[in-house]
Parts: structure tokens; sequence; C-alpha cells
């Protein structure tokens, strides 16, 4: 059975090519939308359902897998910085802090559909004006969530509970084990 990826991310393209050795990935065509009250957790959820139930509308005989990352501090969800001063006040603001990462995901296959989140505690380092300023300048944060990436060198983040690759944009783990119960060679 044909693999979609729903999602337009290189880094979840990586990591499920580092599971699964065929799929392709499709970009949901939909406006990613979801109810502003959620909380962090529900939200990540509502939009990997939607970016999953858009590609696999196209493709119903294919087994589809969407996913969405959210990362969430103080009460707010911390979406992709709006540009470079974005970015640097929300690397401020979580600098020697502690904030949760979150992805969804939905796998449809079928009339069979699985679907979870996985959040990480994730712990920045005590961050430099002198840091932020040529983060920022690399261009790194601009395209993730939180305006950071873990995986990033240099990287914002001190430490972290949970999964890694949940943080990066793909809870690797549970993605092995929905697609295992699916029948999906891993």
């Amino acid at each position: 059975m044909e693999l979609i990826l729903a999602s337009a991310s290189p880094r979840r393209r990586e990591l499920l090519g580092g599971i699964v050795s065929r799929f392709t990935a499709e970009a949901a065509a939909c406006a990613e939308r979801a109810d502003a009250s959620l909380a962090p957790e529900e939200l990540a959820q509502a939009l990997a359902r939607q970016k999953a139930e858009d590609v696999f509308s196209r493709h119903p005989h294919a087994a589809v897998l969407g996913a969405d990352t959210v990362v969430a501090f103080e009460g707010e969800v911390l979406g992709k910085p709006r540009d470079a001063a974005d970015a640097a006040a929300t690397l401020s603001r979580l600098s020697g802090k502690t904030h949760r990462v979150y992805t969804g995901y939905c796998l449809l296959c079928g009339g069979r559909r699985a679907e979870g989140v996985c959040c990480t505690e994730v712990d920045f380092a005590d961050l430099s004006d002198e840091f932020i300023r040529n983060y920022v300048q690399s261009g790194a944060p601009l395209d993730k969530a939180g305006s950071y990436g873990i995986q990033d060198t240099p990287s914002p983040v001190r430490a972290w509970r949970g999964s890694y690759t949940n943080v990066v944009g793909l809870p690797v783990d549970e993605i092995r084990t929905i697609l295992t119960k699916f029948g999906i060679n891993v």
C-alpha cells in the first residue's frame, strides 16, 4: 500500500525516511484552521487530522499520515515567526525557561484511523543577545514553530524530557508503532 506523508516539511520527510523506505510527500492544500480556544495538544491533533483528511480525500486508496507540531509556553501557542524580529522576541521569551512541544499525528488507511499526540518538555539555555542575533541572522529559526530547531547547531536547547524527534517534528517511535499496526513495512 502506498504511504503518503501529508506534509511539506523537509524535517518530517527526513524523519519518516529513517523508518520507512518508500513513501511520497504531498502538502495538504487546506488552510490550517482550528478553534483558537483548543488546548495546545488538541490544536496539534486537530491540525494533523485536517492535513491527513485533506490529502486522503485525493488518495483514498493510500495510507496517509498527517502531523502538526505546536510549541506552548505560558498558555500561549507559539507558531512560526512572522519575521526576524518576531523570532528574536520569541527566543528572548523562551531563554532560560521550560516549554512544551506537542506533535499531533493522524494516520488514515482504508476505513481505519489512528491518532495521537506526543509531548516533550524542553528547557532552553540562558541565551545571550549575541546568540539570539547570530541565530536569527542564520535564518534557522524562521520556518519553525517556536522559532528554533532542537537539531540546529548551535542549539538554544539545554535539555529535554521525552521524544527528541517529536521536537524536530515527528515522534518516530509512536509513528513506527502505528505504521506496524496498520501493516506498513518499517
